[in-house]
């Protein structure tokens, strides 16, 4: 990992060290003709590590604008958003996309997986050094229940294991912070609820940002954010839970 990308994300004052990422009246706002359309209004909120946060609204309230923005994949029209005290407008495109690569994990309500690559290939596709994360790779697969599966093409899966295929690449670089976007949409609910407990149960101690229409999923949820018209109209929070490991991971390479 590059200095330069230390020095600009690395560093934080000690009122920001419980802090991952925080958003300050932040909007996103997009044109219609000469009408201005508010994806996300004014909103703040905080992401601790540890900690996991739920965004629900109904369709259309801007709960994916809102993870866009968490995650620096889209910029603020106004306000600000940080991760570990630094603004990302002040970080460039290619220091926003070594963020995201390396402290960030993602899973999506589609399962996005290369179809030329196997299993195992596409869990490892965007490490640093693919032999030196293929072991963790490998364990991460086998704990997910896809460890016979780890050579096998995606054609060959069902579509919950695709999405385990999915967490096992979000997880690979023990992320900071995984950003979940109506990953279980797809699912039948079962299946969903095994999805979200997986994450759980791995993540160590990240935090996860967790976007969904279903209020069965925010069980998992410390902190729910509800949202209408790109608005946060509630926050409800939740004793946190203790988390369960399945086994002790291999050691990072």
């Amino acid at each position: 990992m590059g200095t330069r990308y230390w020095r600009l994300f690395g560093r934080r004052s000690m009122m920001e060290r419980d802090v991952l990422i925080e958003a300050q009246g932040a909007s996103l706002v997009y044109r219609d003709g000469e009408r201005a359309v508010y994806a996300v209004r004014e909103v703040s909120l905080r992401v601790r590590p540890g900690e996991f946060v739920g965004i629900v609204g109904p369709s259309g309230s801007g709960k994916s604008s809102l993870l866009y923005l968490l995650s620096g994949l889209k910029l603020p029209t106004h306000g600000t958003v940080r991760y570990r005290g630094r603004c990302y407008t002040e970080a460039s495109d290619a220091e926003r996309s070594a963020m995201r690569r390396e402290r960030f994990g993602f899973v999506f309500q589609q399962p996005y997986l290369l179809g030329y690559l196997t299993v195992l290939e596409n869990v490892v596709v965007g490490a640093p050094d693919v032999r030196r994360y293929r072991e963790r790779a490998l364990w991460l697969l086998e704990q997910l229940g896809l460890g016979d599966k780890a050579h096998r093409y995606p054609s060959a899966l069902s579509g919950g294991e695709r999405q385990r295929a999915c967490v096992a690449r979000a997880l690979l670089m023990e992320p900071e912070v995984i950003f979940a976007d109506e990953p279980t949409a797809a699912l039948d609910q079962q299946t969903g609820q095994h999805v979200l407990d997986l994450l759980e149960q791995h993540r160590g101690n990240g935090a996860v940002v967790l976007v969904t229409h279903d209020p069965l999923m925010l069980r998992y949820c410390d902190t729910v954010y509800r949202l209408r018209s790109g608005q946060v109209e509630a926050v409800e929070s939740a004793p946190a839970k203790p988390l369960e490991h399945a086994s002790t991971p291999p050691p990072t390479p």
